[in-house]
């Protein structure tokens, strides 16, 4: 078993220096975001935890080149981010699937726009349509499709043409809890398997703890990164380490950050203790 840090971790991929937002809409000006700061090193997944409307998705959307930034850089690969990148693959809360295609056309689009040959692409296709359990459901629409399945056609989509780096705004908040614990296990083996650099938005903590190498927690608006607590589970990961007190104490020490966040609750000093402790207890080296 492996730790998902990468073996350098001072090589940062993603470098997120003084960013700022601020929406000007000439009436009210909103300061989404006063300061972000971080690190993300090539193979790593990170989540970023915050209450809710504190600017995760702003951030995410800022890091895709999606949304522009009001102040500071962001860098990936040592290139400023001023626009959407072919490097850069992106899920959203809605699995946004042309409904008028069926799924193995969906998870092709991408190479549509990006004007690449279809049939360099459709070995992958299949490949990731068979990791995501989805064989035998090509031809199928996406009306014909559970949610679940709709965010899976989604994430093969994201990766078709192999990005850089994956960047997931709470792409499975809308699922049931059954469903979506489906979809974590899911993305644990698909990013095992690729070991893309990640950003993960999520409002789940549990969640956050399961999936990543790396939490960020956000204040509320205007935000700032308040604690980035490294996760210390080796991979490959199961949902059984869930049920560990060592997972449940770091889930309890994120809560305590989160509520601080909202200007509510004290950090519970045994718990701050216990988790300080497992950020140095790291798994063994890629």
């Amino acid at each position: 078993m492996t730790s998902g840090v990468p073996s350098d971790p001072d090589a940062a991929f993603v470098r997120v220096n003084d960013v700022a937002k601020i929406y000007d809409t000439g009436k009210t000006t909103i300061e989404a975001i006063a300061k972000a700061d971080f690190e993300v090193a090539k193979g790593q997944f990170v989540a970023v935890l915050g209450p809710s409307g504190c600017g995760k998705s702003t951030l995410l959307m800022m890091c895709a080149g999606l949304e522009s930034i009001t102040t500071g850089t962001i860098m990936i690969a040592g290139q400023p981010m001023r626009g959407p990148r072919t490097s850069v693959g992106v899920m959203f809360q809605d699995s946004m699937l042309l409904p008028w295609k069926n799924v193995l056309e969906n998870v092709l689009f991408p190479i549509r726009i990006l004007r690449r040959p279809r049939s360099e692409y459709i070995d992958r296709a299949h490949a990731l349509i068979e990791l995501v359990g989805l064989t035998g459901f090509e031809d199928k629409r996406p009306h014909e499709l559970s949610g679940g399945m709709r965010q899976r056609v989604a994430i093969c989509r994201a990766l078709i043409y192999d990005p850089d780096i994956l960047l997931m705004d709470e792409p499975f908040s809308a699922l049931d809890a059954i469903t979506r614990d489906e979809m974590n296990d899911a993305l644990l083996d698909i990013w095992q398997r690729y070991t893309k650099t990640a950003l993960f938005v999520t409002h789940s903590i549990r969640e956050a703890v399961l999936l990543a190498d790396r939490v960020l927690v956000m204040t509320n608006r205007p935000s700032t990164i308040i604690e980035d607590v490294t996760i210390p589970f080796v991979r490959p990961r199961t949902n059984e380490i869930s049920e560990t007190p060592e997972f449940m104490q770091i889930c309890s020490y994120l809560r305590s950050l989160i509520e601080q966040g909202h200007g509510r609750g004290r950090q519970n000093p045994g718990t701050r203790a216990t988790v300080r402790k497992s950020r140095v207890v790291q798994g063994t080296g890629r």
